[in-house]
């Protein structure tokens, strides 16, 4: 494999933590530009740099003298944060996405990789009680999630202008419901899964297990160590629309909180609140796609995933607990 020097942004981010250490392993030279940085990751990449990139300097600054970029950085949590903060959402990602895009035009980038959302798929689509396979065709005509989705959605048209004005060559890889270690577990920006062990790693036999919703909404979860695979597969196609990359089986809210008090041996009251956010019904992966460009597929299970993820989310609550004793 020829080695390339490449560019994370957002590398200090969940996936982007994991993406920079399997980059590394191959032989790659890899720079992170990120506000925030873990120690591990900053000990890992050839170089990481500390930037806001809403500021255009900053954009031109980290896409100078790479072959590739994988653009990650993004204004982003769970449901709650994102339906609580539409207006820093769109304006912050906005600014963060046209700055990447033309910096890269303008530094001759060789490839750069978007990282849409599946959110940007239109509602109507989601509201039923069982979750259709979402194609990549769905997306149009376009009723897409208020203020991520939207945003989301329209740098996917800015990538296609920039593709077709400049040449500049991109992917845009949707992603579905990515989880695992290293992410974010706590104070809102976490997603489901880890908000999830992170309440049951909290818990004691008997407690209660307070959930969003009626525990009927589905999704599907695709584990981050597969999603990173998708990705460089992925950039490293000559395929340049939309592609999703997740899972296709999906699960209740429910019964994935079953399945994490199974690995953590502990049995809980699952109660629901109804007023909290939500998102769509169901929401489920089309696949079908990627596999044909790529032939990947996702190898994790949903159950191996969550024995990952609750065992790391699990040693962060019990660190944080010594250091408050």
């Amino acid at each position: 494999m020829i080695s390339r020097r490449i560019l994370i942004t957002g590398g200090g981010g969940f996936i982007g933590h994991h993406l920079t250490h399997a980059l590394i392993s191959q032989g790659h030279f890899v720079r992170v530009a990120d506000l925030r940085f873990t120690a591990e990751v900053a000990a890992m990449a050839h170089e990481y740099l500390k930037v806001d990139l809403r500021d255009a300097s900053s954009c031109d600054q980290v896409t100078r003298d790479v072959d590739e970029v994988y653009h990650l950085a993004a204004n982003m949590g769970g449901i709650g944060f994102i339906e609580r903060n539409k207006a820093a959402i769109v304006r912050d990602n906005s600014l963060i996405d046209i700055g990447i895009l033309h910096a890269a035009n303008k530094n001759s980038v060789g490839k750069l990789l978007f990282t849409s959302s599946a959110c940007v798929y239109p509602r109507g689509l989601q509201s039923g009680p069982q979750a259709t396979r979402l194609r990549e065709a769905d997306a149009y005509p376009a009723d897409p999630e208020d203020g991520y989705g939207w945003q989301k959605l329209t740098t996917e048209r800015l990538c296609r202008h920039y593709m077709d004005d400049f040449r500049l060559d991109v992917r845009i890889a949707r992603l579905h419901n990515i989880f695992g270690p290293n992410g974010a577990w706590k104070y809102g920006r976490e997603k489901f899964p880890a908000a999830l062990c992170r309440k049951v790693a909290e818990a004691r036999d008997g407690d209660d297990l307070p959930l969003w919703g009626d525990g009927r909404q589905l999704r599907s979860y695709c584990y981050v160590s597969d999603c990173v695979e998708g990705l460089q597969l992925l950039m490293g196609s000559g395929y340049t629309e939309a592609v999703n990359v997740g899972q296709d089986v999906e699960i209740s809210v429910s019964a994935m909180a079953d399945l994490v008090c199974d690995i953590a041996g502990k049995r809980l009251n699952k109660v629901y609140d109804g007023s909290a956010p939500v998102g769509v019904a169901a929401r489920n992966a089309d696949i079908g796609l990627i596999k044909e460009i790529t032939g990947w597929a996702p190898r994790v299970s949903l159950k191996t995933g969550l024995k990952r993820t609750y065992a790391w989310v699990s040693d962060q609550v019990f660190s944080e607990s010594s250091l408050d004793e």
